[in-house]
C-alpha cells in the first residue's frame, strides 16, 4: 500500500498539537512521580503535590495573577466557564439577577446562561458590529443596577476577532458588576494579563496552547470579601473546595509548560503566523472572485482567517478537500450543518454564511503548507463553481 500524504493541518482553533517540549515535561508524571498529590503524608505524594503547586504558580505568573491561590485547575475552558458563570451567579444572587453577554460567545458561555435563565436569572445578549466586536454602547445600555456579571470572550473562535474586554470591564465595574472572560482562544496567541484586562474571572484550556487535552484553569481574582463560588463537582474538597477529584498532575505540568513556551516565543511567533495568514488570504482573494474575509482586520488573532466564497456550499468545499484539515466553524458546532450563528450575528447573509470556512494556522505551520493550501482552495472553488454552472444549464 502507498502511504497517504498527511493532511495539511489548519484547524488550530479547534485543537493544537501537543508541543514535544510539553510532552517531555509531562512524561515523569505518568510513571516515576505517579502518587496522588493529596496524599501528603508520604514522600511520593508530597513530590506530586510539589509539582502540582509549581505548575499552579507558573500558570498564575503567565496570566499575571497576584497569587497562585487565584488559579483553579479544571478539565478545560468549558468546565471553567460553567464553574465561573453558574458559580458566580449563585454567589452574587443577593446583588441582583441580571447577567449580560454578547451574541457571538462560545456555547459553553451561552448555554450556562440559558440554564440560569430557567432559574429566574435575566440574561441580556448584546449585539456585535459587522467585524464581530461587541457594541459597547448597547452593553452600557443593557447594564442595570442589579447587574451581577458580564461575560465577554477575549477572541472569537470562528473569526479570531479580539474583543474590547478592558472597556467592557470598566462598564461592568461602573455598575458594580463583575466580569468573566473566556480566554481559551487568546491565550498563547496574543499578549494579555488579568490586570490589563480588568477581569474578575478568566478561563483557559490546555489543548488550545499546545498543551494536553483534559486540563484547563480558572482564574478567580482574590477579593475582599472573597467571591465564594459553589462547586459543581462535589466529593473531596480539592482545589480549595471548588473542584473535587484527584488532580491531574501531568496535565497541570503540561499546561504550565505550554504557557511558558508560548510566553517566551509570543511576539516572534505572532508576527510569523500573521504573515503566513496574510499571504494565504492575499493569494486566494486575488485568484477567486467573490471571496471575502469575515471579522476584524485590525483586531484579530494572528492565525485565524474566516473566508466566504459566494456561490459555494462550505460543507461541499470541505468534502472536496480531504488533504486539508480546515472547518466551517466551531468544533463544538460541527454536528450542526446550519449557517454559523457567529457570522449571522455579524450580519452575514445566511447563504454567504453557509459558504464560509475557517482556516487557523499554528506554531508548526510552514510557508510551503500555506502555498499548497492556497492553491488547493483556489482550484477547488473554481472546480465547484464550474460544476454548478454545468448543472444549471
Amino acid at each position: 500500500m502507498t502511504a497517504k500524504s498527511p493532511a495539511i493541518y489548519l484547524d488550530h482553533n479547534a485543537s493544537t498539537p501537543c508541543d514535544p517540549r510539553v510532552v517531555e515535561a509531562m512524561l515523569p508524571y505518568f510513571g516515576g512521580v505517579f502518587a496522588n498529590p493529596s496524599s501528603r503524608n508520604h514522600g511520593p505524594g508530597r513530590e506530586a503535590f510539589t509539582a502540582l503547586e509549581e505548575a499552579r504558580a507558573t500558570v498564575a505568573r503567565c496570566l499575571g495573577a497576584h497569587s497562585a491561590t487565584e488559579i483553579v485547575f479544571t478539565s478545560g475552558a468549558s468546565e471553567g466557564n460553567n464553574l465561573a458563570l453558574i458559580g458566580a451567579a449563585s454567589a452574587l444572587a443577593g446583588r441582583g439577577r441580571h447577567l449580560a453577554t454578547q451574541s457571538t460567545e462560545h456555547p459553553s458561555v451561552l448555554e450556562p446562561l440559558r440554564h440560569l435563565a430557567g432559574s429566574g436569572w435575566e440574561p441580556s445578549v448584546v449585539g456585535v458590529d459587522g467585524d464581530g466586536r461587541v457594541r459597547l454602547d448597547e452593553l452600557e445600555a443593557a447594564l442595570r443596577d442589579d447587574s451581577a456579571l458580564v461575560s465577554l470572550m477575549l477572541a472569537n473562535n470562528e473569526t479570531g476577532t479580539v474583543q474590547p474586554v478592558r472597556e467592557a470591564a470598566d462598564l461592568a465595574h461602573d455598575r458594580g458588576a463583575l466580569i468573566h472572560c473566556d480566554a481559551a482562544q487568546g491565550a498563547g496567541k496574543i499578549a494579555f494579563d488579568v490586570d490589563d484586562l480588568g477581569v474578575d474571572l478568566l478561563t483557559i484550556s490546555g489543548h488550545k496552547v499546545y498543551g494536553p487535552k483534559g486540563i484547563g484553569a480558572l482564574y478567580l481574582r482574590r477579593r475582599t470579601p472573597p467571591l465564594k463560588l459553589p462547586p459543581i463537582i462535589h466529593g473531596g474538597g480539592h482545589e480549595n473546595g471548588l473542584r473535587s477529584g484527584t488532580p491531574n498532575v501531568a496535565g497541570a505540568v503540561g499546561l504550565a509548560r505550554a504557557l511558558a513556551i508560548s510566553e517566551d516565543d509570543l511576539a516572534e511567533e505572532a508576527a510569523r503566523i500573521s504573515q503566513l495568514r496574510d499571504r494565504l488570504e492575499d493569494r486566494i482573494i486575488a485568484a477567486v472572485e467573490g471571496c471575502s474575509v469575515n471579522g476584524s482586520k485590525t483586531h484579530r488573532l494572528p492565525g485565524t482567517s474566516n473566508l466566504s466564497f459566494a456561490g459555494i456550499e462550505g460543507n461541499a468545499l470541505l468534502a472536496s478537500l480531504p488533504d486539508l484539515a480546515v472547518s466551517t466553524g466551531s468544533a463544538c458546532a460541527s454536528n450542526h450543518p446550519d449557517a454559523s450563528p457567529v457570522l449571522r450575528a455579524m450580519g452575514v447573509g445566511k447563504k454567504l454564511a453557509s459558504a464560509s470556512i475557517r482556516i487557523s494556522l499554528g506554531r508548526f505551520t510552514t510557508s510551503d503548507e500555506i502555498e499548497r493550501a492556497a492553491q488547493r482552495l483556489i482550484d477547488e472553488v473554481s472546480r465547484l463553481r464550474a460544476l454548478s454552472r454545468r448543472r444549471r444549464r
